[in-house]
């Protein structure tokens, strides 16, 4: 007797936040950022930035969004984030924070040079991180099901910031090819990314999340070497990805309670994606 082959059944869905071509026609109001000269601040900007989940690293297995005891949610854990973000819209309008900008992309970028394409596959190792290291058996916090919709949810959460502020145009890009500088897309998701391996693998070791974070740097700081994005872009863009995944962990359980309330079996993939223009996630299941 014959037997049919398993049957797959695959569900995907893709939660697309557009931006109009990049040939658009710019509006009155996108002016490019001043010329200027400042210099040391920056480097303590890229510390901030950068170094903090190095330099607590430590401290990182209590650094939780929601703790495991009472799914209390810890607002000390939104500081950095949130600080990033300011700063990064505080820069649209303030004058010394736009004369950094232009000095760090005059000193640091390849201008008129060849630039490289490995910030374009950067941003998605961290989040494909989780799912490549549970397929080699090593298991982090959830299960398939339940780091796909923390993924999908966090993807959605700052899919939609992006996009509002992009479609805004407020900032020319460094290099002039369209207005929709702010913030960085790219960094978005790669900090989006570090933050849930951070959050699935601190329990295993505190390194996992230690170099999501380092892909997550290298990401946006190919933005900037390449002349895409002012370094103002990327810092609120690691904020905007870091924040929306901690919320994404806050809100889980409610979001658990609603959709599964019954057991079942499933596993497949999901990837958010982020091309210049489109911010969203695309999943495939299988039960």
């Amino acid at each position: 007797m014959y037997i049919s082959p398993p049957i797959w059944e695959a569900i995907f869905f893709s939660i697309t936040l557009s931006c109009p071509p990049s040939n658009s026609i710019f509006l009155p109001h996108c002016k490019p950022k001043p010329a200027f000269i400042p210099v040391k601040p920056i480097y303590w900007l890229i510390c901030l930035l950068f170094i903090p989940k190095l330099l607590c690293a430590q401290y990182s297995v209590t650094d939780t969004t929601v703790t495991d005891q009472n799914r209390t949610f810890k607002y000390e854990s939104l500081i950095i984030p949130a600080a990033l973000i300011t700063y990064g819209v505080v820069g649209l309008n303030n004058p010394q924070i736009q004369e950094w900008d232009q000095d760090i992309n005059t000193k640091y970028s390849k201008q008129g040079k060849h630039k490289g394409m490995v910030d374009e596959y950067l941003q998605y190792t961290p989040a494909a991180s989780v799912y490549a290291l549970n397929a080699f058996g090593v298991e982090g916090k959830h299960r398939f099901k339940e780091r796909t919709v923390i993924l999908g949810t966090a993807a959605i959460l700052a899919g939609v910031p992006v996009t509002i502020l992009k479609n805004q145009r407020t900032v020319i890009r460094p290099n002039g090819k369209n207005a929709f500088s702010f913030p960085s897309g790219h960094t978005t998701l790669a900090f989006l990314g570090a933050e849930f391996l951070h959050q699935e693998y601190k329990d295993v070791s505190i390194w996992y999340g230690v170099a999501g974070y380092t892909v997550a740097t290298l990401t946006g700081l190919y933005r900037v070497y390449n002349n895409n994005h002012w370094f103002s872009d990327v810092v609120a863009g690691a904020g905007i990805g870091i924040l929306a995944t901690k919320i994404a962990y806050w809100v889980y359980p409610l979001i658990e309670n609603v959709l599964f309330k019954k057991k079942e079996q499933l596993s497949g993939i999901v990837a958010p994606f982020y091309n210049g223009y489109e911010f969203g996630a695309v999943a495939s299941f299988r039960w």
